[in-house]
Formats: C-alpha cells, structure tokens, sequence
C-alpha cells in the first residue's frame, strides 16, 4: 500500500473542478491496484477532490485535522457537507493539538503529512507564495525531506482572481 498525501488550492474556478477531479483520478488510477492510503486535510478544493478520488477508487483515507476549530474557520457553509461526510469516510482521524487553526497549525499538518506519506500530490499553478502553511511552502518542504512531489495541474485549470466572489 503506498500512502500519498495531497496540498493544493482551495480556490479553483466552478469551471477546473471537474477538470481537476479527472486529473486526480487519473493520477491515482495506476496506484489503486497496490492500494492507496490518501492522507489530507478536507479542505474545499483540491483537499476534498482528492480524497473523493481516493475513496472512488477503493483507498483508505486519512484526515489530518489540523485544529479543533478547523471545520469551523475552514469549511464555511458550502463546503461543511462534504467535510463532514468525508471526515466520516475516514479510516483514521488525527486532530493535531493546535486550538485555532492557522498559519503554524497548517505548517504542522504539513509537516504530518510529508512525515507519513510516500509522495506528495500537488494541486498547484506553480505561482510561488510565503503563504505560512500554504501548497508552494508545503511543496518546498517535501521537496527539502526528499518526499517525490507530482504536480497536478491539468489544462484550463484556474484559480478563482483575487477579489472575485465567482467565476466571469
């Protein structure tokens, strides 16, 4: 069984989900015969299309919570049904000590998934960011532990512009 953890964006367009989604399935496909354990943190965009794509393929599913109020401050109204439903589909649950979640809770979690897993899959446009606990940090920190990084960034991906609510 090979254990692969997941960083990426949260604010993908209406229109690069399902283009995400198919690349992730895509990417884990050739691993499901092994047997995939899928490490993540729930969060909208890129954390829950990974753990779906993991679940519809047959894996296990970790969720590494990275504070006690994480569902609170992160999955806001739209995305608390699937958070809730994929926390309840995991096979283990690790809330990590942190109360309130942010900059250095994200950073921890980072870190607990680049320490148990055997890849890293990143759902990333490649744009460099001192975000603490963000994808392009979480990507420089596998790659500083020699964790193998895969980017998943399929063509027409987009992320939501800044100051946008939805997409054009």
């Amino acid at each position: 069984m090979i254990a692969i953890a997941v960083t990426g964006h949260m604010d993908l367009t209406e229109a690069s989900v399902p283009l995400v989604r198919r690349a992730l399935r895509e990417f884990l496909g050739p691993y499901a015969e092994e047997g995939i354990t899928g490490l993540s943190c729930l969060a909208g965009g890129a954390d829950s299309l990974f753990a779906e794509a993991v679940l519809a393929l047959g894996g296990r599913l970790v969720a590494v919570i990275p504070a006690r109020d994480y569902r609170d401050r992160q999955a806001g109204a739209e995305q608390a049904a699937t958070f809730d439903r994929l926390l309840g589909a995991a096979a283990e649950v690790l809330v990590l000590g942190h109360d309130s979640a942010g900059g250095q809770a994200y950073e921890d979690a980072n870190r607990e998934l680049v320490r148990r897993a055997h890849r890293l899959v990143a759902v990333w446009d490649g744009e460099t960011s001192t975000a603490q606990g963000g994808t392009a940090t979480a990507v420089a920190d596998a790659r500083r532990a020699g964790l193998p990084v895969d980017i998943v960034w399929p063509p027409g991906a987009r992320r939501v512009a800044k100051g946008c609510a939805s997409e054009a």
